[in-house]
């Protein structure tokens, strides 16, 4: 699809990727971009439509589709990492982690998907991380959800291929934003991101892979188990030495 003229919702849209992503999308000429986030007033950016929308609740999804019935291309990046550990973590924070990343994303395809092939077909990104692939003891809930976000993209994309819509899934390691902020080492800029995402969208991309680490530890996906975890602990022992 083209950008140009385009009608786009991004959710958290008031900082990091999402505010980046919605300032390349009006840069690129996008028609109108609705900036969404569980509070409107925090998003800053000149330019956009401030829309009210928490992922976790289905009345604020509904809200949103009714509100937002032009859409074309829908973005979703909202997500939360709260460093749970699967077996002595809160059951409560793996269960909220999970109803943000995977099914908040579902529930906001479920509700726009009639809206997407009313307008022609149009786009959807996920927003996933290089973490779809691999687990590290400090994340690995956050893990498990873009695992299964990922799984998500690949089969909402098949479902949705008859009424013509792109489904992308978009990888990387680490971002410069909030997320990220404790590590000192090479971060992917945000606008950088937002352009690799658009340019995804534009070629018709199922996936994108936004960065070198991504790329690397995608190829590594055949290799046996102990072989792939032996790999990722030279290459994070490699990170955290940098």
């Amino acid at each position: 699809m083209d950008i140009n003229n385009s009608v786009a919702l991004v959710t958290g849209a008031n900082r990091g990727l999402g505010r980046a992503i919605a300032q390349r999308l009006l840069e690129r000429g996008a028609r109108k971009v609705y900036a969404a986030a569980r509070r409107p007033e925090t998003v800053d950016l000149a330019g956009v439509e401030a829309l009210a929308l928490d992922i976790t609740d289905p009345a604020s999804v509904r809200a949103a589709a009714q509100a937002a019935p032009d859409v074309s291309l829908l973005v979703n990046n909202a997500g939360i990492q709260t460093g749970t550990a699967l077996v002595t973590g809160s059951f409560d924070l793996v269960r909220h982690e999970l109803e943000t990343n995977v099914l908040g994303h579902l529930s906001m395809i479920q509700s726009f998907a009639p809206a997407l092939a009313t307008n022609g077909g149009g786009a959807i990104v996920n927003i996933l991380s290089a973490m779809s692939w691999f687990g590290v003891n400090g994340a690995n809930t956050y893990h498990l959800t873009k695992a299964a976000a990922w799984a998500m993209t690949n089969g909402v994309r098949l479902e949705l291929a008859e009424q013509g819509t792109l489904v992308t899934g978009v990888h990387l390691g680490l971002a410069d934003t909030d997320m990220s902020a404790g590590w000192t080492v090479d971060k992917l800029a945000p606008s950088d991101l937002a352009d690799a995402v658009l340019d995804g969208v534009e070629a018709g991309s199922a996936e994108v892979l936004a960065d070198q680490w991504s790329r690397d530890i995608k190829a590594r996906l055949p290799l046996a188990p102990e072989e792939f975890n032996a790999e990722m602990a030279r290459a994070l022992g490699a990170l955290a030495a940098a």
